[in-house]
């Protein structure tokens, strides 16, 4: 069987820059990962709960960090931005305040900004969510998956698999549906691949969304 290797790690480097930029000594890394992972939890939970969407998309493609001595850069960037701001019009400053009371941030500075991605339905994440949310409502995964590969041709990719595990539609016996629309090499390190691994909790059990978005080739 050939052996998958994550797409972005594979081009580390190449076409693919890290999320987190800081340094840290060998003794203090593993805290700062930890710290990271939590900041990142905490924006998609806030956002979770004060998004006035209801179609259950959050819109979070990334979230960059980076960290200097007294100050943490985190950039969200988000596919629409303007729900959480019309639901919440002082929401950034609100999470700011959250954020720095959660890692009592005393000599460092907690800055965040929010950057709009100009085609959000060509991003893995953003997608992974809208079929997650289809398939919450009970919507068969084949018209799932076409709407969505629909909704990526409209933002100028060169190709797209979409692939689904698990109790699809309810069925007893697990098992994996994928499709796939233009070009994905996955081979190719020149070629900028967008990928993403999402979990979602049905009423059967779990599903386990995978999508590899091919961008364009350098």
């Amino acid at each position: 069987m050939g052996q998958k290797i994550n797409p972005l790690g594979f081009r580390l480097g190449i076409t693919q820059g890290h999320h987190s930029l800081w340094f840290a000594q060998p003794k203090n890394y593993s805290e700062g990962l930890q710290e990271d992972q939590k900041i990142r939890d905490s924006i998609k939970n806030y956002v979770q709960k004060n998004m006035r969407i209801s179609s259950g998309v959050e819109g979070i493609a990334r979230i960059e960090i980076q960290k200097r001595i007294d100050l943490i850069q985190v950039i969200i960037y988000m596919g629409f931005p303007k729900f959480l701001i019309e639901s919440r019009p002082r929401g950034i400053e609100e999470l700011q305040m959250n954020l720095q009371k959660e890692f009592n941030c005393v000599n460092r500075k907690l800055n965040i900004a929010i950057t709009r991605i100009a085609k959000p339905y060509g991003n893995s994440n953003i997608l992974a969510e809208f079929i997650a949310g289809q398939l919450k409502n009970r919507v068969s995964f084949r018209k799932a998956m076409k709407k969505a590969i629909e909704l990526t041709e409209q933002a100028d990719t060169k190709g797209i698999q979409v692939q689904i595990a698990g109790r699809i539609d309810g069925k007893e016996i697990a098992r994996v549906e994928w499709i796939r629309e233009g070009r994905v090499p996955l081979q190719t390190i020149r070629a900028k691949i967008d990928y993403c691994c999402y979990t979602v909790r049905t009423i059967y059990g779990v599903l386990g969304i995978k999508i590899w978005i091919f961008i364009d080739e350098e």
